[in-house]
């Protein structure tokens, strides 16, 4: 919604060749307490006074010599990206008045003027021409927070991973099914195998691992428990023993329903060779 003031502080334009009419015009925007009334008796003028002022409404008269209100609107059109024409025209000729609308005027008065429907005219385009530039406004600064927000994420994320690759050696998200959605670190290289193989799929293809101890691990993750520094192994094909440390934790979303497991893991088999 709009305060009256709002209305009151519009920035009004009145072109018009003949002096009376802008006169009779500004005494009665005076007397119906708009406060920013400019006016012009040169049409030619209009273009660049609107790029200078942007104003809320411009009352064109359109039977002008030199230039008409027709031309006038062709000169006001690239000013207004959105296509939004602030124009509200003045016509003694009924059949310019389709025109007019056709050309990007938003309404008409005719002359003679009837100073209340003018009045009623100038403060009900005012509004919508008000009402568009704050929901315009309102997109553009709703844009730029999503941007904002955006880049805010991203550098969080980059924090993130940073912090991640620094305590850990990989992350790792699971979906509510126990499949790998996102890994990020050299995990992949460590086991020795190609990510495809471990992406979208609840394990990996590899063999040996200690039966127990991932039976603990899965124990876990079914119960939907969170783990700290959990310590299971595999036999590598050479006989070595290769030792892996993870930690994870449950995810819910808003509803609280269960969505999945995220957590970090590390390679500790020099740690665990060397407590031996």
């Amino acid at each position: 919604m709009l305060e009256k003031s709002e209305i009151l502080h519009a920035a009004i334009l009145i072109v018009d060749d003949q002096e009376a009419n802008v006169l009779l015009l500004e005494q009665m925007l005076r007397n119906s307490g708009y406060l920013q009334i400019s006016s012009t008796r040169d049409p030619q003028s209009v273009a660049e006074l609107h790029r200078k002022n942007r104003y809320d409404l411009i009352l064109l008269d359109l039977q002008m010599p030199e230039m008409d209100g027709f031309e006038v609107m062709e000169k006001l059109k690239p000013l207004e990206a959105e296509g939004y024409l602030p124009v509200l025209v003045i016509t003694a000729q009924p059949g310019h008045k389709l025109r007019a609308l056709q050309a990007g005027a938003k309404d008409f008065v005719s002359k003679p003027f009837d100073l209340v429907e003018v009045q009623t005219r100038i403060h009900n385009m005012l509004e919508v021409r008000l009402l568009y530039q704050k929901l315009d406004n309102y997109n553009r600064l709703l844009e730029q927070t999503v941007q904002e927000r955006t880049a805010e994420l991203r550098e969080s994320e980059a924090r993130f991973r940073s912090f991640t690759e620094l305590s850990s050696d990989w992350y790792w998200e699971q979906d509510a099914l126990g499949k790998f959605t996102k890994v990020f670190g050299p995990v992949f290289e460590m086991l020795g195998i190609a990510p495809d193989q471990m992406l979208g799929s609840t394990t990996t293809i590899l063999d040996g691992w200690n039966a127990a101890e991932r039976a603990m691990l899965e124990s876990n993750i079914a119960a939907r428990k969170p783990f700290l520094d959990l310590i299971y192994s595999r036999t590598i094909a050479d006989g070595t023993i290769q030792y892996l440390q993870v930690s994870g934790e449950p995810i819910f979303d808003t509803a609280s329903r269960f969505v999945g497991y995220r957590g970090v893991g590390m390679d500790v088999t020099h740690r665990m060779l060397a407590a031996r």
